[in-house]
């Protein structure tokens, strides 16, 4: 894929995220031009805009978006958009508005999720296959269970959510996924900038345990010994082979 130049997507004096010119016109239509500056670096949404006004406009613009069909698998969920610190990691204690999940890519806003690798004691993990009708990486292999963040939602809750909706493990064994760690990914997608912050935890499962979906968004589940998933990792999506590698590395260090 040939990424297209990016420009830092600035609103409420903040540098949210990051544009493609061809998303550019959708915005310019809802917000009118005068209320956005475009330079060579960046394009700047009128600082005089409030966050509530802000969030409207931009939800409209991505209605516009959907219905052109640049967004697609619109879910009808709202995921936060925080601001940042001077490090340039979000600042969980500042949330700005929320917007349709659907539409993140396409301001290049950071999203956050958490991903879950279900381990035996037998040194296997259990991978997950996502169903043929998933609007992102359809069919691609992916961890035990995976899903974002939703607005007003915490870590924890989405983690026993997700092996409850994903990998129907109930939730006394869910409360003992133990905290791995985070990780932050950042690419060029065809739906946009792509910039994700993963919370990642280990689910050690009984031997005799077999995961099952419940929300239709998993096809199956395969156990693979620890030694094989480097075969399988360019099946899986970058998100949940980069979890897997973390995790593996983590194993041989213990």
């Amino acid at each position: 894929m040939t990424p297209k130049p990016l420009r830092r997507f600035i609103a409420l004096s903040q540098a949210l995220g990051w544009m493609e010119d061809d998303s550019l016109p959708f915005l310019q239509a809802t917000l009118g031009p005068t209320a956005i500056q475009v330079s060579n670096e960046a394009i700047c949404i009128d600082a005089g805009l409030d966050a509530k006004t802000l969030e409207a406009l931009l939800e409209h613009a991505a209605i516009k978006m959907r219905d052109a069909g640049w967004i697609k698998g619109w879910r009808n969920e709202r995921y936060t958009v925080f601001a940042s610190n001077q490090a340039g990691d979000l600042d969980l204690t500042q949330p700005l508005f929320q917007l349709e999940r659907a539409a993140f890519r396409r301001f290049g806003l950071t999203s956050r999720a958490v991903h879950i690798n279900g381990y035996t004691a037998k040194a296997e993990l259990w991978i997950a296959q996502r169903a043929s009708n998933k609007a992102i990486d359809p069919d691609k292999l992916d961890n035990l269970a995976a899903g974002g963040i939703s607005a007003g939602e915490n870590v924890w809750d989405c983690v026993i959510r997700e092996l409850a909706e994903e990998a129907g493990i109930p939730d006394q064994l869910a409360r003992l996924a133990v905290a791995s760690g985070s990780l932050r990914t950042t690419r060029v997608e065809t739906d946009g900038w792509h910039d994700e912050i993963i919370y990642t935890y280990d689910l050690k499962l009984p031997d005799d345990f077999v995961p099952k979906n419940t929300d239709g968004e998993v096809a199956g589940f395969q156990r693979y010994r620890f030694e094989q998933i480097e075969a399988i990792l360019p099946r899986m999506t970058l998100d949940a082979a980069a979890v897997t590698q973390a995790f593996l590395k983590q194993q041989e260090r213990c």
